[in-house]
């Protein structure tokens, strides 16, 4: 397989032969072959990424050495002798990732392509965070141990959880739907816990990295993940790099005003996205307006977020009220999703998470026809929409992407010389 011609389109980015960036070329060379999903050989490396013939047979040697990559087989391409086809190495590499939220945890294992090894999910008790991260460490080694891995082949462990973080220190800083995890030190109790590396970061960046690295937006250098879940919140990617902010809490679009007659929020704002698209919201209107029976736990997260269910098993059975509290919501998140495509002129916005998922079909023609038609770059490339490719997990998904991608993608910042 050739592999595409290099540049902005298909997110890779071109080597470089100075010598102090040898790191930065192994991942520029990993990328290219993992990209090429049934496998690439050094001729097409050279071409696609612009290093010179030793330096790619050197860092294919060194990438062999470490189980990266293998000799697969030869391919024929024109005249000349068959070429020896690299392709990745799937399980020479893990990671681990858990996403903690207001009402669940969420752990897997994914191997090196991003492939999903293991997954477990169990409802947690919020108000106690303290038995929660203690049960953290003891799941991921029931992971292990079921699958089989090798300790030593996981390279890092993943935490996505709701903003706002303090990145540096690896804190969750009070989130709004968790008020008893205060300043909760994640980082240095799960990596004291576990042995293991530890990258903590916003549920909206993981979900984007999960994207990026195993779904819908492969190759796309400028993106946007919606997450919906028991909050709203974005994921950004702008020239192949993930949008982070000052103090790695960009996303945060919950007082997005979608609807000027809407209600107040907690804050005071009115017509919130964060508000007007939460499960809550859904539910409350639901029994509101007889599309949904009330129940003693219509004001919990987790129960809102199930009962989404519900609420499209009304949609199917022609309940007119259900129906019209989804359509409402399907053009709220269209304002939001032009909005965000508009201000970052976008090539692509994914829309996933728990809250999603259910709703899913119901929302996309919507967005479809909605955000397109409020595209203002229409005239110059088109917006696609779409939902993920990588499930409702994504951001437990997205935990381990970010140690893999931190691992083993190109990162600019790494030419730096300090």
């Amino acid at each position: 397989m050739t592999i595409p011609p290099p540049g902005r389109p298909n997110g890779l980015r071109r080597g470089t032969n100075l010598g102090h960036v040898a790191g930065f070329n192994d991942s520029v060379i990993l990328s290219y072959i993992r990209a090429a999903k049934s496998g690439t050989s050094r001729s097409d490396l050279r071409t696609a990424t612009g290093l010179a013939p030793q330096s790619v047979s050197d860092i294919c040697q060194r990438l062999l050495d470490q189980g990266l990559i293998a000799e697969t087989g030869t391919s024929t391409k024109g005249f000349g002798r068959p070429r020896v086809t690299l392709e990745i190495v799937p399980s020479s590499r893990y990671a681990l990732g858990i996403h903690i939220d207001p009402a669940t945890v969420t752990s897997v294992l994914l191997d090196l392509a991003g492939g999903l090894v293991a997954h477990y999910s169990t409802d947690i008790d919020p108000d106690d965070p303290g038995l929660v991260i203690e049960q953290m460490a003891p799941t991921l080694d029931a992971l292990l141990e079921q699958t089989g891995v090798d300790r030593s082949r996981v390279v890092g462990l993943g935490l996505a959880v709701p903003g706002p973080i303090d990145a540096e220190g690896g804190t969750m800083v009070d989130p709004p739907h968790l008020p008893k995890w205060h300043h909760e030190r994640l980082r240095e109790r799960l990596g004291a816990a576990t042995g293991l590396s530890v990258i903590v970061d916003k549920d909206v960046v993981a979900a984007a990295v999960a994207e990026r690295w195993a779904g819908a937006l492969a190759g796309v250098s400028d993106a946007a993940f919606l997450y919906l879940g028991s909050g709203v919140g974005v994921g950004l990617i702008t020239d192949d790099l993930v949008v982070r902010g000052h103090t790695s809490n960009a996303g945060d679009i919950g007082h997005l005003m979608v609807d000027t007659m809407g209600p107040l929020c907690d804050q005071g704002h009115r017509g919130c996205l964060g508000t007007l698209c939460s499960p809550l919201h859904l539910v409350r209107e639901g029994v509101a307006r007889g599309a949904l029976d009330p129940t003693p736990h219509d004001g919990e997260l987790g129960h809102a977020v199930r009962r989404l269910a519900a609420l499209r098993e009304r949609v199917d059975g022609g309940n007119s009220a259900a129906r019209e509290i989804v359509e409402e919501t399907a053009h709220r998140l269209a304002r939001a999703v032009g909005i965000i495509a508009n201000m970052h002129d976008t090539q692509m916005v994914v829309c996933g998470g728990p809250a999603w998922a259910p709703l899913a079909d119901l929302y996309l023609p919507t967005l479809h026809e909605q955000a397109a038609r409020a595209f203002s770059m229409s005239s110059l490339h088109e917006l696609e929409v779409s939902g993920t490719d990588v499930g409702a997990d994504v951001a437990a998904i997205g935990a381990a992407c970010l140690v893999l991608d931190e691992r083993f993608a190109t990162r600019p910042s790494s030419l730096l010389l300090g």
